[in-house]
């Protein structure tokens, strides 16, 4: 594996993390491609917009983030895949929210050289 590639994808892997848990709407919207599709654990795509507005209005908050179980697997210099299982404690829509997930996040590299997440997946961990 590409060490270069894969300390990348840890760092911004961990900057979303960080902009998760602080609701940090500039770091998402750079770390979120603009064209994202993410599916949710329920299977509803939910549009970039849609979870910036969630976090931006606080219907959505995340108290813990615990990762665990990572794997990251390149595609080619600039996509690789994060498999990622997370612990997540908050509250949406005023209700406490929360349980174990598994991610799958496609990562691509722009042409001004920052990485996004151009796809996602969530799954509810039983």
């Amino acid at each position: 594996m590409n060490s270069h590639l894969e300390s990348q994808i840890i760092e911004v892997e961990e900057q979303l993390r960080q902009a998760m848990l602080a609701s940090d709407v500039s770091a998402l919207d750079a770390l979120l491609s603009s064209d994202l599709v993410f599916t949710n654990h329920l299977g509803q795509r939910v549009p970039k917009a849609a979870d910036l507005a969630a976090h931006r209005s606080g219907e959505l908050t995340i108290k813990r983030l615990t990762p665990s179980a990572q794997r990251i697997q390149p595609v080619t210099d600039a996509v690789a895949v994060v498999s990622v299982c997370m612990l997540i404690d908050g509250t949406y829509a005023g209700q406490s929210a929360g349980g174990q997930f598994m991610f799958t996040r496609v990562w691509g590299l722009t042409g001004a050289g920052r990485w996004q997440v151009v796809a996602a997946h969530a799954g509810l961990v039983v």
